[in-house]
């Protein structure tokens, strides 16, 4: 085909400790990112990753270590990875010791703007000392990005992000953000503080149809079924999740609907035997990298391809990327209604 298809692999790399339903203040560790090494054979292929570094990571000697010979030997783009539940402060009074180790649920509505600014901060600044340049690119943990989000990360120096889950919403913003209408390809975030890149994740309904169908049911109806069709009407390109037939499946229905960047990611976590569930052993971790690279090597041979970061990304398709109106925490506030965060 003459017109490209993008590729972007991006991980979120992290602690130990998730996909348990517990999520830890303190006590946790990086050990997974020592299995970050495997990502060179991503690498050879001619694919440079996009990381997105928890502070638990960019705090840790050995797991700086990791990233800088992949940065050195290999080129790839560090970002930002905001965990807010243990990126200090985690409080703005000082009544940190007041709470738990650990909390069984994490809610980034919940967390005043305020705060939410000051781990921010934190994190970028950290980032920052540790490559001795700003990290431009963004994912915010678990995908919960909600509208209070966007000024804060301009006015960090955020350029790109990628923590957008299009036609996913949930039934409450405690729970979730509401992504459902957002675009399904690269698109301008709009504040009135600045502008952010954003690379969605790429997904699609099982029937093409089906997003406009719901949109034209009774509104009760219709959101308790927008809210799960992440359940049962989508996929995307996630192959800790999916079979390699249904992978490639997605990427040919996104593709052939108008689709021109495939994002593609996956956990540091599940790179190493055991540091989650579902992912127990080394024949685990060997069944996903191999498939991940099968995907890959499938995609070049039936597509015409570029693999870039999501930094490359953002300068290379940013002048003929749209920016939507439209309502939900996919969008930027108008100036108007932007929050305040002094």
């Amino acid at each position: 085909m003459n017109r490209p298809v993008y590729l972007v692999l991006s991980l979120d790399v992290e602690e130990e400790g998730l996909f348990r339903g517990i999520y830890a203040r303190r006590g946790h560790t990086t050990a997974n990112t020592a299995a970050l090494y495997r990502l060179e054979d991503f690498c050879r292929l001619g694919v440079r990753p996009t990381l997105f570094c928890a502070y638990s990571v960019m705090e840790d000697v050995r797991s700086r270590k990791h990233l800088a010979h992949l940065c050195q030997q290999h080129s790839v783009e560090l970002g930002a990875h905001l965990h807010h539940w243990n990126t200090p402060p985690l409080t703005l009074d000082g009544s940190d010791a007041s709470l738990s180790n650990c909390a069984a649920s994490v809610s980034a509505f919940a967390v005043p703007v305020p705060l939410m600014a000051a781990k921010l901060h934190t994190l970028l600044e950290r980032g920052r000392n540790l490559l001795d340049t700003p990290l431009t690119s963004f994912r915010m943990g678990r995908w919960d990005a909600h509208q209070a989000l966007w000024p804060l990360l301009v006015q960090e120096g955020i350029l790109a992000d990628a923590s957008v889950r299009p036609l996913h919403c949930y039934a409450s913003a405690l729970a979730g953000p509401d992504h459902f209408d957002a675009p399904g390809g690269p698109y301008w975030i709009t504040t009135d503080k600045g502008k952010i890149f954003e690379l969605p994740l790429s997904v699609t309904p099982l029937l093409r149809g089906l997003p406009a169908l719901l949109q034209r049911l009774p509104d009760v109806v219709a959101a308790r079924l927008k809210s799960s069709l992440r359940q049962w009407g989508v996929l995307a390109l996630l192959p800790v999740y999916h079979p390699l037939w249904l992978m490639k499946l997605v990427a040919r229905l996104y593709v052939e609907r108008g689709g021109q960047v495939l994002s593609l990611t996956w956990h540091s976590s599940e790179m190493a035997p055991g540091a989650t569930p579902h992912i127990p052993d080394v024949r685990a971790v060997d069944r996903l990298l191999a498939k991940a690279l099968d995907w890959i090597r499938w995609l070049f041979a039936n597509f015409t391809v570029r693999c870039l970061t999501l930094g490359e990304l953002a300068e290379e398709l940013g002048p003929s990327a749209p920016a939507p109106c439209g309502e939900g925490d996919w969008s930027g506030f108008p100036p108007q209604a932007a929050p305040s965060v002094n």
